[in-house]
């Protein structure tokens, strides 16, 4: 038992790890131990020593790093391929069976209309990714098992954004108060502004996240406070020192040009009601400004005079 837990296999010489640490050519190999792979390990390099000390193999050798690395390339191939195996047979044991979700020889496809919890979802999974060209979500066999685990709160996010769906929530709220909420919150949309605190504002000209209409740029401080207690439905964080600020949609190159904050926004942004995008938000915010920019031209187009 004692054997099974050294990062090792049978012929583990200690003597000649201690001399390891006198090799003038050589590189070092690291890799999460199981018995076969130490054991393919020690076929391919015979001449390789377990070095206590370093928690490594040394490989002799002035193309030692270059075999090594094409070893470790080997074996990543080798478990991916398992990974994949592993994901297939578990989706043919237990299977989703829902419209959203195709099947093809590189894995999953996730076909749905955009939703932003969707898309959150999907990208807490490993490795899935979008492809544009085929207006997909992707998910490798390797992740089924996180697809699994998530696919409840995204099939059911799918179905709300159903056009029937949304048609039945719509006359549901006919003559109430969340009616009334959602025109006024439309209302205000459409006049572009948006409360910011005094002694917190962001620079004009540059993308900014916002709680409530995602990356924006603002473009003017109109010095006048907000009524706190006429808007204080929609914007729950107001404050007597809140003052309306105008804002514009941003372009696809000034997205591209924003540089991403290292770390998600805390607290503090989120009561402030606006941060530095991270990455994810800015790609969804890419995406979006890349149709919005696909739109203008083909209506730009359609409207040029014949000669």
């Amino acid at each position: 038992m004692e054997n099974d837990r050294k990062p090792a296999v049978e012929g583990y010489d200690q003597a000649a790890s201690d001399d390891a640490d006198h090799e003038i050519d050589g590189a070092l190999a690291t890799f999460p131990f199981d018995r076969m792979s130490a054991q393919r390990f020690r076929q391919t390099f015979p001449r390789a020593r377990w070095n206590d000390k370093l928690q490594a193999w040394t490989v002799p050798g002035k193309s030692a790093r270059r075999r090594i690395d094409r070893w470790l390339a080997l074996e990543a191939a080798r478990t991916e391929a398992f990974a994949n195996e592993k994901g297939r047979d578990a989706y043919a044991f237990e299977p989703i069976l829902s419209p959203y979700l195709e099947l093809d020889d590189m894995g999953f496809r996730v076909r749905t209309l955009y939703s932003r919890r969707i898309v959150e979802e999907l990208r807490q999974i490993p490795f899935s990714r979008w492809d544009g060209d085929r207006r997909v979500w992707r998910v490798p066999f390797s992740s089924y098992d996180d697809l699994q685990n998530r696919w409840k709160t995204i099939g059911e996010a799918a179905r709300r954004n159903e056009p029937e769906e949304r048609r039945k929530r719509a006359e549901a709220r006919k003559g109430t108060d969340e009616e009334l909420r959602l025109k006024r919150r439309s209302s205000e949309r459409r006049r572009r502004r948006l409360p910011l605190p005094s002694h917190d504002l962001p620079q004009l000209g540059r993308p900014i996240a916002t709680l409530v209409y995602g990356i924006v740029v603002v473009t003017a401080i109109t010095g006048e406070l907000v009524d706190r207690g006429a808007f204080a439905d929609l914007y729950p964080d107001l404050t007597d020192d809140h003052l309306w600020c105008l804002w514009r949609l941003p372009t696809l190159d000034e997205l591209i040009h924003t540089w991403p904050a290292k770390t998600t926004a805390g607290a503090y942004e989120h009561m402030r009601g606006w941060w530095q995008p991270t990455i994810d938000e800015l790609r969804e915010a890419r995406r979006r400004a890349r149709s919005r920019e696909r739109r203008n031209a083909g209506a730009d187009f359609q409207q040029m005079p014949e000669h």
